[in-house]
């Protein structure tokens, strides 16, 4: 199934990353807010999803690696990302240049 601009609009992508280093970050859709629920419940510290492989990555408490990135776990279970505002027609928010 290829991804349309109207089908990408209605549902959020199989996967998705907060960490703007990685291959699967989009901030065009991180900026409606994507929700995530996991397991039946509602998750709000997700740093990356995959819906396809069925995982979550949460930050491991307030550990650190050594290039000051948190320490992440994989969790293993259902994955139902929503976006919690709808898609917006016009770039109303944005800052003029000059």
């Amino acid at each position: 199934m290829a991804d349309t601009p109207e089908t990408q609009s209605d549902t959020p992508p199989d996967r998705l990353s907060l960490d703007p280093r990685s291959d699967h970050f989009d901030e065009a859709l991180l900026s409606r807010g994507v929700g995530i629920k996991f397991n039946g419940q509602e998750k709000t510290n997700v740093i990356e999803y995959c819906i396809s492989e069925g995982w979550i990555r949460v930050p491991a408490g307030r550990s650190r690696d050594r290039f000051g990135q948190p320490m992440t776990i994989k969790l293993n279970g259902k994955v139902e990302p929503y976006f919690e505002s709808p898609p917006q027609e016009g770039e109303e928010g944005v800052a003029s240049e000059g």
